[in-house]
């Protein structure tokens, strides 16, 4: 994890709170660090931590993990990490028969009711473990990235859906926390992007949003966070508060700074 970005969250993994959902955005840029950041805090915090990877393998986020001090092979021998490899695992749907059901079964049809299986390996990854067994402090749902959904035909209703189940399974039910990761692809005609970005916003008690320089490529400032607290389902006066920083992403860390106030400015 990221110890300046826990800074301004005002967060460490011995107080992590409980029942929150965090969309992570990225638009122009790669968000991927903010994933990172989040999969090493939970294992951290002893979080349970289930983790739907449809971007990379294991072995990618077990490297940069190393770097962050976690070790995602260890966590998922000793039953802290449910492991979902994507890349890995899709194969699978093909070669399995039609009776066999399967996480990514919409790979095969994409309709919103594929989706019931992969909330049910969620559902199941996750569920209160028997007393005789390690216990960890809450379950946390880690998803890289929804956007992949929208790509292989689910329709941003039923990628909105099947979060709800999830919000009511790990945040209501299990008090505990879901980390999503959507990419804001800009284009104004692309309207499933938008309905799933705004309907997860509304939903969203924080917002992280990572934005490419609007003046192009700079080798000492990768990019903008902003970064954005809200209270869902609480119609008060002011029920939003943000912040922003430009960051360096640097091997094992990211900096953050005000706006123009890079060192390498300075």
């Amino acid at each position: 994890m990221f110890p300046e970005l826990n800074n301004l969250l005002n967060t460490t993994p011995d107080r992590a709170e409980q029942g929150k959902l965090t969309l992570l955005c990225d638009a122009k840029t790669d968000g991927s660090f903010l994933v990172h950041h989040f999969l090493s805090f939970y294992l951290k915090a002893n979080c349970k931590v289930c983790f739907v990877a449809l971007i990379q393998s294991f072995s990618h986020y077990n490297i940069v993990g190393q770097k962050l001090g976690v070790s995602l092979t260890t966590a998922r021998e000793r039953g802290q990490l449910v492991f979902l490899e994507g890349l890995k695992s899709s194969a699978d749907v093909f070669f399995r028969s039609h009776e066999e059901p399967h996480p990514l079964q919409f790979l095969r049809k994409a309709s919103a009711e594929d989706l019931q299986p992969l909330y049910e390996f969620v559902k199941e990854a996750l569920k209160p473990v028997d007393s005789g067994d390690p216990t960890w402090r809450c379950p946390v749902l880690l998803v890289d990235d929804l956007s992949v959904l929208l790509s292989l035909g689910i329709g941003a209703v039923a990628v909105l859906d099947f979060v709800h189940y999830c919000r009511v399974t790990v945040c209501w039910k299990l008090k505990g926390n879901i980390v999503a990761l959507v990419h804001d692809s800009g284009d104004v005609e692309d309207e499933e992007n938008d309905i799933l970005l705004h309907g997860l916003s509304h939903q969203s008690h924080l917002i992280l949003r990572a934005e490419g320089l609007a003046t192009g490529f700079c080798r000492d400032v990768h990019g903008q966070l902003t970064i954005l607290w809200r209270r869902p389902l609480q119609p008060t006066a002011r029920q939003e508060r943000s912040l922003t920083y430009q960051y360096k992403i640097q091997d094992k860390n990211v900096s953050f700074f005000a706006k123009g106030m890079s060192p390498a400015v300075l």
